[in-house]
């Protein structure tokens, strides 16, 4: 029990009574930072797994063995670190919107240039290029998402947003599903559809106010009098102090990124292949157990997301990944589609209720200063070290051999089941120990600190004047409201 309880956060000082309050209290710009966010995440899952989703395709399309269209998957997610630093930065440094317009058009043109490759080194540098832009992405969709939100909403919000990476994963699947087998441009159509979708989320990302956060902080150092030159040595300066002191914090950030990630693309970059290969169902079919495995998805992440605010992010993290271990064997024993589309959804409720935490566990474990380099950083290396997860199961698979019955006769078939379920039960169990051994931070207000430009923005304690006992800004909308008053002249 006292290891239980261990987990569990001291109860914090609200601004409101509950999420029903809390959201009822919601402005609308409130409601359209954090969609946006969503949304933004959401749609580059999309244009991610449009590879994972059309492997055989593309197999055929360039007249190349699997394991070297997994090639394009290990080289989006190495270059994705690139991404996070440079889009991180701009966003600490400018402010969340028009950084991630930017990052949102790179993304849509790459997803454009996809679309229209005709040999395989075109497809691998292109889609090396896309994960630059889909590095940056995550950061600052997550931070634009929750620093406006209440505290009591972050952990739901938390869960929500993360989930849009399922869901995006869900689009793609029904796309593959319903238009890619009829269509003539057969898997060109999903990069299309990617594409506009970007193009359309970076038009209204840029139609929707800055952050309240860096309104404020703007407003602050105009009556400073600070120009852009004395900001950005300030920022650097802050920069190196924030690395000086959370070294450390940074290092543990990326070995428990990685393990998250090597969990999440160990189960879910092949697992459309693995039921064509290893269990004989048809795309149409792997298709459908994708969806149910990604409805999965998207009710744990929303759950954890919840459940984390009352009972603490790690222990709803230890508690999912413990789902995810005791599930392994539904996934990778039966032979039925029903037996292996319900250990697919078991094992996502799982997968990704752990990485619902993930957002908000990061962003209350970064000096809050960073909260869009520091989270986006540390995601997108642990998404580099576990880049080779699609080519270490299909690399497994071709040596680990299995014989089924096909039509009647013995035939001998890659053995992802076997590669899988070790894989994710090794990770799992390292997720375990990691996020165990880490700290927590739970409902900090981390909204009521100073910006990485501001003098002293790279200390923990460096938290705005006046703030201290104040409603915050994403509490009530009472400061998004002042600052656009002094905006306007109000």
């Amino acid at each position: 029990m006292r290891f239980i309880q261990s987990f569990v956060p001291p109860k914090q000082k609200s601004t409101s009574t509950g999420v029903i309050p809390a959201l009822r209290g919601l402005t609308w710009l409130q409601w359209a930072q954090f969609l946006s966010g969503w949304i933004a995440w959401t749609y580059d899952a999309l244009d991610f797994f449009s590879v994972a989703l059309t492997v055989n395709l593309l197999s055929k399309q360039f007249n190349q063995q699997v394991s070297a269209i997994t090639t394009a998957i290990t080289l989006t997610l190495l270059f994705r670190s690139l991404g996070a630093i440079i889009f991180g930065v701009l966003s600490d440094r400018f402010g969340r919107k028009w950084p991630l317009v930017c990052n949102l058009l790179l993304c849509s043109s790459l997803s454009l240039g996809t679309s229209f490759v005709t040999t395989f080194p075109q497809f691998l540098a292109v889609r090396s290029l896309f994960g630059v832009a889909m590095g940056g992405v995550w950061g600052l969709a997550s931070s634009t998402a929750l620093e406006n939100l209440p505290v009591e909403l972050r952990g739901l919000g938390s869960g929500i947003v993360q989930q849009g990476y399922a869901l995006g994963y869900l689009i793609a699947a029904i796309i593959n599903l319903t238009v890619v087998p009829y269509s003539s441009h057969s898997w060109r159509c999903l990069f299309w559809t990617a594409s506009s979708v970007s193009f359309t989320t970076a038009i209204v990302r840029a139609c929707i106010p800055e952050s309240a956060v860096f309104l404020r902080a703007k407003a602050i150092e105009r009556e400073k009098g600070s120009n852009t030159t004395q900001k950005t040595k300030i920022f650097v300066r802050e920069t190196k102090e924030m690395l000086k002191t959370h070294w450390k914090l940074c290092i543990y950030a990326v070995l428990l990124m990685a393990g998250f990630n090597f969990m999440s693309h160990g189960s879910q970059d092949l697992y459309p292949t693995y039921l064509e290969s290893s269990k004989g169902f048809s795309s149409h079919s792997a298709t459908i157990a994708t969806i149910i495995g990604n409805c999965g998805a998207i009710s744990g992440g929303a759950i954890a997301g919840y459940t984390s605010q009352y009972i603490g992010r790690r222990l709803t993290i230890v508690i999912c990944v413990l789902l995810v271990g005791s599930f392994i064997p539904l996934w990778i024993i039966p032979t039925s589609f029903a037996g292996l589309a319900a250990g697919a959804f078991c094992v996502q409720f799982g997968v990704q209720g752990a990485w619902g935490v993930i957002p908000i566990q990061l962003a209350e474990m970064s000096p809050p200063a960073f909260r869009a380099t520091f989270p986006g950083v540390a995601y997108q290396l642990g998404n580099m070290i576990s880049a080779a997860s699609a080519q270490i199961e299909a690399t497994g698979a071709k040596h680990i051999r299995e014989t089924v019955i096909v039509d009647g006769k013995p035939t001998s078939v890659a053995d992802y089941a076997t590669v899988q379920g070790i894989f994710i039960g090794v990770v799992a169990a390292f997720v375990i120990v990691v996020t165990i051994l880490g700290p927590e931070n739970h409902s900090s207000h981390f909204e009521q600190h100073k910006t990485a430009f501001e003098e002293g923005g790279g200390r923990d304690d460096a938290m705005l004047e006046g703030e201290e006992g104040e409603e915050s800004v994403g509490g009530s909308g009472h400061s998004i409201r002042e600052v656009e008053g002094k905006k306007s002249g109000v």
